[in-house]
């Protein structure tokens, strides 16, 4: 840059941080090379500088669900033992917003990035490996690019659901399915079905799409339990559709736990407080929080070996709301 512009490297560090003294012409010089070689002007500075702000961007998809707000909790407390700050976005799951987000960080210095979001795809990857910064993302990678990657066992984690719906006593269990675009989503509606097709009682008129909130879990379950009025069980994508659920079947005057069986995914502190207390897939959403902290702040100060894939363990938690079962 500063060879091609015909002057220092101090004064283009000058220029660019605009923290001294740069006569017209030489600015004209710096700001030509800038656009000749294709860079902006904040890769210059960290190049020149080389420097690292000890700042990373965690980029969600709805604060709201509190397994997104936990999981922010143990990002940044294991981001300050670092010494490393963290800076949080709400991507809403869209694609334009994301990418609004990264290019305004990696402006402000941003070391690397956790994805854990949907919409974070292979341009965006390749965007930020062209500028060198980390990232590492929640759930899934983007295609075609090499990236640490951290989840919980989905598959596993529907396929115990049905499993103790099962072992209490159910005996027709529906499924209320995330968007299958997200491979949360996805990969718990396949243990499900695993878990169901080898049942004379299993028709697909049992499924039930939702969106990973309350009211989606509510419509869901209205629509089901119209088609199927004998229902005895019900497994939930994610804890806000179990909670959706739950308030469905009170306003039609099923008792939750006893005529219907419920459990959801995720292990939100919330399923704690509602009434009856709801059986939930648990992932350990603080290791999770931790783990991918860590993974970034290895690959920031270039320490980490390899990008992989880890998959944790999930657990259930059966709470009354499949313990008060009661099997006609």
């Amino acid at each position: 840059m500063a060879k091609l512009a015909g002057v220092s490297v101090s004064t283009v560090s000058r220029y660019l941080n605009k923290s001294g003294y740069v006569n017209a012409e030489t600015q004209r010089s710096i700001k030509a090379a800038i656009e000749k070689l294709d860079y902006a002007p904040n890769q210059v500075a960290r190049g020149l500088a080389g420097k690292k702000t000890k700042t990373i961007a965690l980029i969600l998809p709805d604060i709201s669900n509190l397994f997104f707000s936990d999981l922010a909790r143990a990002v940044e407390d294991v981001a300050a033992t670092y010494g490393y700050t963290v800076i949080l976005g709400n991507s809403d799951d869209q694609g334009d917003k994301e990418r609004r987000y990264i290019e305004t960080l990696k402006k402000k210095y941003i070391d690397g990035f956790i994805f854990a979001s949907q919409t974070f795809g292979p341009g965006d990857a390749e965007m930020l490996t062209k500028l060198g910064i980390p990232y590492v993302c929640l759930d899934r990678g983007p295609s075609e690019q090499s990236s640490s990657v951290v989840r919980s066992k989905n598959k596993e984690g529907a396929a115990m659901a049905v499993r103790h719906l099962l072992e209490i006593g159910c005996r027709k269990i529906a499924h209320i399915y995330g968007p299958q675009h997200l491979i949360t989503g996805k990969e718990r509606l396949i243990g499900f079905e695993e878990e169901v097709q080898r049942f004379n009682w299993y028709t697909p008129t049992l499924l039930e799409e939702g969106d990973f909130r309350i009211r989606g879990g509510m419509n869901a379950t209205e629509r089901l339990m119209r088609r199927h009025p004998d229902i005895d069980g019900i497994f939930a994508g994610n804890d806000l559709m179990a909670i959706g659920a739950l308030k469905a079947l009170n306003r039609m005057g099923i008792k939750v736990g006893k005529q219907v069986a419920l459990c959801g995914f995720d292990g939100i502190q919330t399923t704690e407080i509602t009434v009856p207390e709801l059986t939930t897939i648990a992932q350990p959403i603080y290791e999770m929080g931790a783990l991918i902290s860590r993974l970034l702040i290895k690959k920031i100060e270039g320490t980490l070996e390899e990008d992989r894939l880890y998959e944790l363990d999930v657990k259930l938690i059966a709470r009354d709301s499949t313990l008060a079962f009661d099997p006609k």
